[in-house]
This record gives structure tokens, sequence and C-alpha cells, in this order.
């Protein structure tokens, strides 16, 4: 036999081994020292002097040594830190408040904090067995189909690990070379499309057919309003934002309002009409936020850079000023146009902002702000280029902390089990990476690269072609195996025919992403299932749970499809912070 049909045997036995139930670092390891043992043979030398050893420590301390990888454990201590501090129940509720007049109210609020909770911990299987045990029972006992209940679940449990910062993305970086700034903001508008068509999914085959989700009886969609909202009503006005703002200035008849925790004060006014203005202050924050950047900022540092200049090289390029000018009218209209909707949206939202609605707004900013404002943060913080990646999750797993320790729900005994998790989930990762290196090196080493290469090649295929090809075969390498062995073991053997193609490797990259989110979704593997499975009701079967996520993976189907035709989807943003 052959040394690269012999790299092909090491290849096809890794993923039978695998499949065996072996542990995929150790199995990764012993097939490379066993097969790189025979490729490094010289009978003249003794065994122990076998270049695999070297190759061994190479390796492993190339690993330790990998600045990417230090972020890792920060952002999974980050995950397990909010999983153990148990902070979503509250914002299940609230969630479900403010949907409670939309068709499968239960399904669409168990997506949403799915998806924002799976964003702040990264962690697919906490979110699945967290949202389990929360959403599962609620939503059986009002009649919910158990595909449609399981399937929400299983699907908006695995986004986390898509939409950044995400440990697999990281894992990507370290493996391809790339930048994991450029590919958290190349990921975060396909992750969160992929929602957009999961919520769509969702809505439409309610629409259609009401009786998978029954409408929620009334005492489950009552907003809880305090007696003295309805006082305060009653003495100042049933739109609460005006009531609260004539208050301010007029305060004698508030203060005469009994609660349940004594008299009315005014700082209570005050608090109430700060949480009123709450979605104002978002929208105009976020407008100018962008209006700060895109304008302020981008004049600024034009102004900084030196005139003249020009890269070694290169032609001389004349950018003109109508292409500047109008790019600026360009963005000027839209912004106006995106102006006039919010306000539009915000007249119609505070006309009718009753004493219900003030609630549900307390109640979210209680709930879900305090994550939010931590998870953009720790977003914004990267992709401005305020911080590294491993700063940016250090202030994650702070935060963490902070937010349980507020919440009072983080003793002792659930940081050390935190912690335990986080080194037992980092040490696998840097362990898959030692060995996916080892097994990497002998399979080149023997041939095995170059003859799938060569086979590629042969074919004479077009870009779109080996684009479909290369996603079709991580796609069916998704049903028996998880994202961790086809990004170590699989993606390297494409990534160097992607510049023959001509393909830009982080839209193949987030592609992979997209695509790896049928690994979680697909049996006989679909951890997803099985984590579902463990807290689900006994009658709940595990081919229901099959047969609620086979919808989802022909809708990740077709957002790959939209993303291949629309690739400004995932590369408008990279392009637009870093050029």
């Amino acid at each position: 036999m052959s040394d690269p049909f012999l790299g092909l045997t090491m290849l096809m036995l890794i993923v039978v081994v695998i499949m065996m139930g072996f542990p995929t670092a150790f199995t990764l390891m012993g097939l490379g020292m066993l097969f790189g043992f025979y490729a490094f043979y010289n009978p003249a030398e003794p065994w122990i002097d076998n270049r695999v050893f070297d190759l061994m420590v190479q390796r492993t301390y190339g690993a330790m040594t990998n600045d990417v990888l230090i972020s890792i454990p920060l952002f999974v201590l980050m995950g397990y830190v909010m999983e153990r501090g148990a902070l979503v129940d509250k914002m299940f509720y609230s969630v479900q408040l403010s949907f409670r007049r939309v068709p499968a109210s239960l399904a669409i609020t168990t997506l949403i904090v799915c998806t924002f909770w799976g964003i702040a911990s990264g962690l697919v299987g906490a979110v699945v067995v967290l949202m389990g045990v929360i959403a599962m029972n609620p939503m059986l006992r009002a009649g919910y189909d158990v595909k449609l209940a399981a399937g929400v679940i299983t699907a908006g449990g695995t986004l986390g690990i898509l939409i950044p910062p995400s440990v697999m993305i990281i894992v990507y970086a370290a493996v391809a070379g790339q930048s994991v700034v450029k590919l958290y903001a190349a990921t975060m508008f396909p992750g969160f499309f992929l929602a957009l068509l999961y919520l769509v999914y969702v809505l439409g085959w309610a629409m259609l057919n009401p009786k998978i989700a029954p409408t929620l009886p009334e005492e489950q969609t009552r907003v809880p309003v305090p007696i003295w909202m309805k006082r305060f009503e009653a003495l100042y006005s049933r739109n609460m934002l005006v009531g609260l703002i004539s208050a301010l200035f007029r305060p004698s008849r508030a203060m005469a309002i009994e609660t349940e925790d004594g008299r009315f004060t005014y700082w209570r006014l005050v608090k109430n009409a700060v949480a009123a203005l709450v979605p104002f202050l978002l929208v105009a924050f976020t407008l100018a936020l962008v209006w700060w950047y895109v304008v302020i900022h981008q004049q600024a540092a034009e102004t900084e850079a030196p005139e003249g200049l020009e890269e070694l090289g290169a032609p001389a390029v004349d950018a003109g000023p109508a292409a500047a000018d109008g790019s600026a009218t360009g963005f000027y209209i839209w912004f106006g146009i995106a102006v006039a909707i919010a306000a539009l949206a915000l007249v119609r939202y505070y006309r009718k902002m009753n004493a219900e609605r003030l609630q549900v707004v307390k109640l979210l900013v209680s709930s879900v702000m305090p994550l939010a404002i931590l998870t953009v943060v720790v977003l914004a913080v990267i992709l401005f280029g305020i911080t590294t990646a491993t700063e940016s999750a250090a202030i994650g797993a702070a935060g963490a902390f902070l937010l349980a320790m507020q919440a009072r729900t983080l003793d002792w005994q659930r940081t050390k089990e935190a912690v335990f998790l986080t080194a037992k989930t980092t040490a696998m990762v840097c362990w898959l990476f030692v060995g996916s290196a080892l097994f990497s090196a002998v399979f080149a080493i023997l041939g095995g690269q170059a003859l799938i290469e060569q086979w590629v090649l042969a074919l004479d295929l077009t870009p779109v072609q080996f684009m479909i090809l290369s996603q079709a075969i991580i796609f069916l390498l998704g049903w028996p195996l998880e994202w961790t062995e086809i990004i170590i073991i699989f993606v390297p053997i494409f990534l160097p025919l992607l510049q023959h193609f001509d393909i830009d490797p982080i839209l193949w990259g987030v592609l992979v992403f997209v695509n790896l989110q049928a690994a979680f979704l697909s049996p006989p593997v679909a951890m997803s299932a099985y984590y579902l499975k463990g807290v689900s009701p006994p009658h709940v079967s595990l081919n229901q749970i099959f047969a609620g996520m086979m919808p989802y993976m022909l809708i990740v189907i077709l957002c790959m499809v939209l993303m291949y035709l629309w690739p400004g989807m995932t590369l408008w943003l990279p392009n637009y912070l870093y050029g």
C-alpha cells in the first residue's frame, strides 16, 4: 500500500473509531503516533529516535502557545457562570408577557430566549437543557404540538454556537489562521438571519394550523399590574408616560398613593418615569451610536491619517470626491429613513402606554437589560477594536460573576461547579488541538492531503461546484460526527483548496458554521435531541424530537443558499469595519 492511500486509510479509520465511542482527542493522537511512527521509520535508527516523538512535542507546545485559544476558557467560564446562576427564569416570564398576543407565543418566546441566552452563554447543551426544563412542560400543558415544542428548543439552543461570542468560531480561527474579530463580525448577520427564518417558520406554521399552538388562557397572559398603578391612572392619565411626566412636576397627588411597600415616594416616581422612557432611550442610543461611528469617527480617522501615503508597489488610485459624496449621501438617506421609521414606531408604542405595558417594560428592564448590556459590551469592544478577543472574554466572565452575585443565585458550590466544568471543557478543546495538529501533520506527510487536492483539481470543478461539494460533504459528516471533529479533522483538508478556487476563507467558514447547525439537529448523533430527551416528560419520544428538528435542517440549507447568493450578508460588516 502506497503512503497516500495509507493516509486515506488513516482518515477513514478515524471516523470509524470515533463512531465506536472512543475519545476523539486521544484517538487522533493515537492514530497520529501509530501512522507517524511508520512514516518516519528508519531501520538504521533506534525506535526511540523516531521523529514522531519530536513532532508530538512540537504540536503540543504549539497548542500551548496559541494566543487565539486563550479566550476559550474565559468565554466558557462566562457561559457556565450564567448557566449555574439560573438567570433565565425571570427572563422567560417577561418575554412571554411581551409576546402574549402573538400566535404560538410560548414557542416564539422559547426561540427568542434560546437565541439570546445562547449568545450570552455559547453553550448548546446547557441552553437546550435549561430551556427544556423551563419551557417544555408549559408548552405541553398548553396543548402545543410535541414536534413544535421540541423543534423550537433544539433549533434555538444551537444558535449560541453560531452567533458570537462562540467557541466554534475561535476554534475555526485557530485552525484556519483567520482573525477571530473578522469572523465574529462576519457571523453577526447570518446568525440573526437564521434566527429570523426560524421565527417566520414557527409563526407561519401556527397561523396556518392554529391547533398546534392553542391560544393561552387569560390567566396566563394577564400582566400582574400593581394596585398603585391603577390608582395612578385614575389620578393622572390612562397613558402612563403622560401621567408620570405630569406627576414629576405635580407630585402632590402621587405622594398620597398607598402602595404595598408604604406611601409612594418621589424617587419611585422618577424610577418609573425612566423605565417608561427605556424604549425611547434604546432607540436613540442605537441611532446615535451609528451616527457617531459612520460620520464622526470615520471623519476623525481620515483626518488623522497622513496625506499622500500610498501602499508600496500599488498604483496611484484616485478615490474621487464623487464616490465619497455618493456614499455619504446614500448613508444620510438610509439613516433618515431609519429615523423616520423609528419615530413612527415609538409614537405608536407610546400612544398606548398603559399600566400593563409599563409593567412589562419594567419586567424586561430588570430581567433582560443587564444580560443584554453585558452581551453588547462584550461584542462591541471586540468589533470596534477596543480590546482583543481575550480581553473581551475576561470582561464577559467578570460581568457574568457580577450579574449572578447581583441576582443572589450564585453560591460557593455553583461557583466550584462552573470552574470545574470550564477546566474540563478547556482541557478537552486543547487536547483536541494537539491531536488534530499531530494527525494533520502525519496525514500530510503520508501524502493524503496532496492526493485529495489532486483528485479535486482533476474534477475540474468551478468555484460554485467546489463550494457545493465541500458543504455537502460537511453536511453529511454532521450526521455521524460532532462539530469539534469536523472543524478539527476535516476542515483543514479543504482549506488549502480555497485559494485555488478563489473562495474567501471567511465566507466559506461562516457557511461551515451555519452548516454545522445541522450537526446538532441530524440523527443519529443529534446531541440536542438527547439533551432535550433527558429533561422531557416520559411520554415524549426521541422520534418525536427528531421529527420536530427536521424542518429546521431544511431552513439551515435555505439560509446557506441565500448566504451564497448574497455574500454581502456575511462580508459587508467585516469589510466595512476592517477593510
